[in-house]
């Protein structure tokens, strides 16, 4: 056994109660107020400097040791989802309709051991930045943390992010140079006619027929209009209208989302999902409104930074190059966006059943907190090397 390794695994029962307390009392987006005091009680007993209220709920920790100007940052997410859970664990959630279902709980676990640990072996030279962000589930926390000035006060020459990954065996870590996780686009779509008797169609634009026609058409966009080498979805999820069974209503509503690595793709599909929707409406004499929003840019690894994440991980753990990217998306993308660095998927899966992330019966595997130290620390001390 390896002198770090025997280091870490004497932090992670305790590690493990921290944890399983988070889950317990989960928080949505902005709201990480109880989660964020407990991060910051664990982080007063270890020498480093506290900065909190970054984009909200956000907390930064810095240890700096020797003399060097290198800067390396590390961050984990806080937020819990609006799910019921249904694990029946003895730590379920205390709050109905909140949930940790995916895995945050355990990612500023692995980072708090990081800090743990760093600040008391201090074998590097140079400054970490530990990240604990708030809102990354649709919220955009990393943003909001970059726009309060997260890589201006804290300056990061590369920044990583852990996210835990049911797919892959319990401690497999996986990660690959270039597009890892998607951008995530959101559309909503407003249908417009007149509204009348459904025995009297004729008299009236019908925004159910238009909407319906509209859907079909946008589920063509992907096969028909993006090269067959590039890589995309569109999903339409919902449709909203009418409330009667002889009454056609007067307006429809379209949602739906967009995932791309490419943004000359999403440019293509967002203007020919604008191109559909005038075409629509013109043939059906109905106002067809379009709100488009790009919410999370695709989160792309600098080539570099995870060659050197694989390099370090082979020393901690198995390690698999990503074949390909993921269609989920993250606000890591945002870091990325502002430095170079990676996200990285640690397995966490303990069968070939293992529920996926945000499942109502998903639970952070603690068997792999070890792991993630170890990686967290083996970055610091690879990028930040004596």
């Amino acid at each position: 056994m390896s002198s770090r390794h025997s280091k870490v695994d004497h932090l992670i029962e305790p590690l493990v109660r921290f944890r399983q307390d988070i889950h317990a009392n989960p928080e949505l987006a902005y709201k990480e107020h109880r989660t964020a005091a407990r991060v910051i009680e664990a982080l007063k007993k270890q020498d480093v400097d506290i900065h909190s209220k970054i984009g909200g709920t956000g907390i930064v920790a810095s240890l700096k040791v020797g003399s060097s100007p290198r800067t390396i940052g590390l961050r984990a997410d806080m937020d819990a989802l609006p799910i019921q859970e249904k694990t029946g664990l003895p730590y379920a959630s205390c709050h109905a309709g909140i949930f940790h279902g995916c895995g945050h709980d355990g990612h500023l676990t692995m980072l708090l051991g990081a800090v743990q640990y760093l600040s008391k072996t201090r074998l590097f030279d140079g400054t970490v930045h530990f990240i604990f962000q708030p809102a990354e589930e649709g919220e955009a926390g990393a943003k909001a943390m970059i726009d309060d000035g997260l890589f201006t006060r804290f300056p990061c020459d590369r920044v990583f992010a852990l996210h835990n990954w049911p797919d892959l065996p319990a401690g497999t870590v996986s990660t690959k140079p270039g597009p890892i996780m998607a951008a995530a686009d959101k559309f909503e779509i407003i249908v417009e006619g007149k509204g009348g008797h459904a025995a009297m169609p004729h008299k009236t634009p019908d925004a159910i027929l238009a909407a319906s026609e509209l859907v079909s058409q946008l589920n063509t966009l992907v096969a028909r209009r993006i090269h067959p080498t590039s890589t995309a979805v569109l999903s339409v999820t919902q449709i909203e209208g009418g409330n009667s069974h002889n009454v056609l209503p007067d307006k429809v509503k379209v949602v739906g989302t967009v995932r791309t690595f490419d943004p000359n793709v999403q440019d293509t599909i967002e203007t020919s999902l604008r191109r559909v929707a005038k075409g629509v409406a013109h043939a059906s004499d109905t106002s067809i409104n379009v709100n488009y929003i790009r919410y999370y840019p695709a989160t792309i690894n600098n080539a570099a930074a995870a060659k050197d994440a694989l390099k370090v991980a082979s020393k901690v753990a198995k390690v698999e190059e990503a074949l390909q990217p993921a269609f989920t998306s993250e606000d890591f993308g945002f870091m990325l966006q502002a430095t170079e660095g990676a996200y990285i998927w640690l397995g966490q899966g303990k069968t070939n059943n293992e529920v996926p992330l945000h499942h109502p019966k998903y639970d952070f595997n603690d068997e792999v907190i070890s792991t993630g130290i170890q990686l967290h620390v083996g970055l610091v001390e690879h990028h930040l090397a004596i």
